[in-house]
């Protein structure tokens, strides 16, 4: 075996035993102190999407767009605001949607934002 084979093996054991962190996520825009928030069950996942459309001038919400690239990256912060563990009395494939959107709406609740109508877009 090359030493190349030998590296690579841990890799899909790794990836087979990882388990996203799920959670709730903000992104705050420094000049105005607006605050968009969101939930997400893999929430380093969505932020790096996030970032990613973004700094690519393809998110869809044109307004934030517009702030961003007039802006730029540093004039706005991405941040974890809580997380959501696991119950490993649940099920494995168990949605935790639910909880996800409660836990969003108490965070909503502290940052003094309106709640989001039922069915309403985050960030995503």
């Amino acid at each position: 075996m090359t030493p190349d084979r030998i590296d690579q093996t841990p890799r899909p054991r790794a990836y087979k035993n990882f388990t996203p962190r799920m959670g709730v996520y903000a992104l705050r825009f420094a000049s105005t102190g607006q605050v968009l928030t969101d939930w997400s069950p893999h929430v380093e996942g969505s932020l790096n999407r996030l970032r990613f459309q973004l700094d690519a001038g393809l998110y869809p919400d044109k307004d934030i767009q517009r702030r961003w690239t007039a802006d730029g990256p540093d004039a706005f912060g991405l941040e974890v605001l809580d997380e959501l563990a696991y119950d490993p009395a649940r099920p494995a494939d168990h949605d935790y949607s639910a909880e996800l959107t409660e836990l969003e709406a108490l965070h909503r609740e502290h940052l003094h934002l309106p709640q989001r109508p039922r069915n309403a877009r985050g960030l995503r």
